[in-house]
């Protein structure tokens, strides 16, 4: 089954209205729950005055004083510059005295219905006393040797450097956050229903909040509508809903609506870097350093300052031979909604930078900048290959791959094209980004148990977003045990069910799951092979396993794992030893990464009258390894690359920056790529199998975007140089390229 496009199990539900997601969801006597949200990004908090809201007709709380929740969980790994432990400030479930963003949460208004639930925000009187929203300095933190990477520089024939943006953006997903929580008196348990990417990561930081025993809190996630990486964390709703829960002794729910998603959905991105690459006299790379500042909002998410520091910087040296490298990040706290993880958190940040500079180094150089690349790249004979940032690349044909992608987008033919879009008076740009990031880290747990009729339970402890996990993990199970898929069954969802374990992220859950379930299905296997000598009445040394039977070996007597499922339940086939039922559970903990790669190609045209940018043609080679569905890898692939199109192209959240308001609120003011805005792809795939997990495989959900990113800026810049202007930063807006293309007039008379 491994290398099959079998069509995704999840869909007939999905397709037929029969989905469920949190909206879907009601509990008996519950009561509906809006935010009193602060218009303000700074202001002190003076007073609240409920008695309009508690008038309201089925109003029955407004809540505030009496919800003592302890603080978000944002504890970090990131160390500081002098190698100090990082504390952040405690980030509240509510803010009590002082609001630091416009849409903190500041009250709380419960009521019979939803409707009036939102009559009572409206009726709520708060007194603020509006202060200056500035920002201030968090930390400082450095990778690398500075000294070396100085005295490199100082001794090269060539410094390039570029300064680049990386635009804030919203996640945006399909479904936006919503919550439903309950508290049962008799078990002393809190139950909270709510979208997430993994009920474990979630269950642990609302005990931490609520005061409570992991054990006493079950978190159940349903269908979940996208999440992209802003759903895999804590935040202040679900904690409030929960105490408010027990606080009121009946269930409660809230539903967020888009406009309040864009103010409270935690944002992503939002740096400013100056980059520097050094080049020998031959354009060989000697050193890479970045001096980075970046924003994380009114508060330190958990996420947060990893993205800009650690998380990012390991991307420094991306696919190329480069010595050494120094990265510098200053990250400070603002008045504006907190910054976490979005799909590649850091790997799209720093892959953007170190392809954008090499472009920018073979135009300033006059080289191709395809001969730049491939004079650099780390070559497959030369793995494993240790970077300057403490990757250890296992695989992977980069300069293959590159003029692969070069081919399938018709590189030779783009002269004629650009020579066709001038004569219609439009400007034609081509532009490419090889990328390596690093995916398949953290854990992954799972059990497998069959029941008597010799049906398979597959349990996950990360929760779908939309990635397909049923089919994934139905076709490794069946490769695995030899089985049909439609004997398996896979959960997820339910912290009670799956357990402890991670969540989706990182591109991880093929890899890690994957690999537990490798380990689980040899603990099957083994358990099995004793029960079918005793149903074969053979030594257990003769019995082979293959193609989802137990044999002995040399004869034709055979019995199939469904039928040692069913008899792993009969006393009579178990020895002393042996407890009932045929199961196993696997673990399996990334002590390396894995390795996805290629080259993303992208073609565009630009109206310099304008200043629109269409995206003309899209290609892209990728090296997934071992493809477990290669349909599902491409629709990975492309969800990936039109997230990275719309950051590079139009999405943007855009705040005053003298009073901090929100000014991209809405879809009418936030752009995200539709459908007409997005080619049909050409994609290969040049697969080499991963050597760091059993299965072969290599992360696939965030490499869309990763590359998509410089490869749509570059062929921008390309487009843009054609006609002497200079780049533009994210989002490559109309407005933005027709003031470049003005400015380039100007300059050039």
């Amino acid at each position: 089954m491994i290398g099959q496009s079998l069509p995704r199990l999840e869909d007939a539900a999905l397709l037929t209205g029969r989905g469920r997601f949190i909206d879907d969801i009601d509990l008996a006597g519950q009561a509906w729950v809006r935010f009193v949200r602060s218009p303000h990004a700074h202001a002190d908090i003076l007073g609240v005055d409920d008695s309009g809201a508690l008038g309201v007709p089925g109003a029955v709380a407004l809540l505030r004083d009496g919800l003592e929740t302890g603080p978000l969980d944002n504890r970090s790994p990131v160390r500081r510059r002098d190698g100090t432990p990082l504390a952040p400030p405690p980030f509240p479930a509510l803010a009590r005295t002082r609001a630091r963003y416009a849409g903190e949460i500041v009250a709380m208004a419960v009521a019979e219905t939803a409707a009036a639930a939102r009559d009572m925000v409206e009726a709520v009187t708060v007194d603020y006393r509006p202060l200056l929203a500035e920002a201030e300095a968090l930390f400082e933190w450095e990778r690398g040797d500075a000294a070396e990477v100085e005295a490199l520089f100082a001794g090269a024939a060539h410094r390039v450097g570029i300064s680049l943006a990386n635009n804030r953006v919203s996640a945006a997903p399909l479904e936006t956050r919503g919550a439903l929580a309950e508290w049962d008196a008799r078990d002393g348990r809190y139950t909270l229903i709510a979208p997430t990417q993994g009920p474990g990561q979630v269950q642990e930081a609302l005990a931490k909040a609520l005061g409570a025993a992991r054990a006493d809190v079950r978190v159940v996630t349903p269908d979940v509508g996208g999440g992209f990486g802003m759903k895999n964390g804590i935040f202040a709703e679900q904690v409030l809903l929960a105490c408010a829960a027990r606080q009121l002794g009946r269930p409660l729910k809230w539903i967020d609506d888009r406009a309040e998603a864009f103010l409270s959905d935690y944002h992503a991105r939002d740096h400013d870097t100056e980059a520097e690459l050094a080049l020998d006299a031959d354009g060989r790379f000697l050193a890479i350093r970045t001096s980075t500042r970046s924003d994380l909002g009114a508060y330190a998410t958990g996420a947060g300052p990893v993205i800009p520091t650690d998380g990012g910087s390991r991307m420094l040296a991306n696919v190329y031979r480069i010595p050494a490298v120094h990265a510098e990040t200053v990250c400070r706290l603002s008045h504006t909604t907190p910054i976490t993880a979005y799909r590649g958190a850091g790997k799209p940040e720093y892959g953007y930078i170190v392809e954008r500079l090499v472009d920018e180094a073979a135009r300033r150089l006059a080289m191709d900048p395809a001969e730049l690349r491939r004079r650099n790249m780390i070559r497959p004979e030369e793995m494993p290959w240790r970077t300057p940032t403490g990757l250890v690349y296992d695989s992977g044909d980069f300069a293959g791959n590159l003029d692969a992608a070069l081919a399938l987008a018709d590189r030779a033919g783009f002269a004629e094209r650009r020579r066709a879009s001038e004569a219609a008076g439009r400007l034609r740009g081509f532009g490419f980004a090889s990328y390596t990031e690093p995916d398949g880290y953290k854990d992954g747990r799972v059990t497998m148990r069959f029941d008597e009729e010799g049906l398979l339970t597959v349990t996950l402890t990360a929760s779908s977003n939309g990635q397909g996990f049923v089919t994934t993990f139905s076709q490794i199970a069946a490769e695995q045990l030899g089985l049909p898929v439609e004997a398996v069954r896979v959960l997820t969802g339910d912290s009670d069910l799956v357990g402890r374990g991670s969540g989706a992220g990182g591109s991880r859950v093929t890899t890690v799951a994957g690999a537990a379930m490798v380990r689980a299905s040899g603990r099957i296997v083994e358990k099995g092979r004793r029960i079918a000598a005793l149903m074969l009445e053979a030594s257990e040394d003769d019995i082979a396993f293959e193609r989802g039977a137990f044999e002995v070996v040399g004869t034709d007597r055979r019995v199939g794992l469904q039928e040692v499922a069913a008899a792993s339940f009969n006393p009579a086939f178990l020895d002393e030893d042996m407890d009932m039922g045929l199961d196993a559970a696997g673990h399996f903990n990334a002590c390396t990464y894995s390795f996805p790669n290629g080259t993303h190609v992208a073609e565009v045209e630009i109206d310099p009258d304008t200043g629109q940018v269409s995206l003309e043609r899209y290609s892209l080679v990728n090296d997934a390894g071992i493809v477990v569905n290669p349909m599902l890898l491409e629709g990975q692939l492309h969800g990936g690359i039109a997230q990275g199109i719309g950051q590079a192209l139009m999405e943007h959240i855009v705040y005053d920056p003298e009073t901090g308001q929100l000014l991209s609120g809405s879809f009418m003011d936030y752009a995200v790529p539709r459908a007409a805005d997005i080619p049909a792809f050409a994609l290969e795939r040049r697969p080499t199998p991963c050597l760091t997990n059993p299965l072969g495989v290599k992360g696939v959900g965030e490499s869309g975007t990763t590359a998509a990113l410089p490869a749509a800026m570059n062929a921008v810049a390309d487009a843009l140089a054609s006609a002497g202007a200079a780049n533009v930063q994210m989002p490559a807006t109309p407005e933005r390229i027709w003031r470049a293309l003005r400015q380039g007039r100007r300059e050039t008379g």
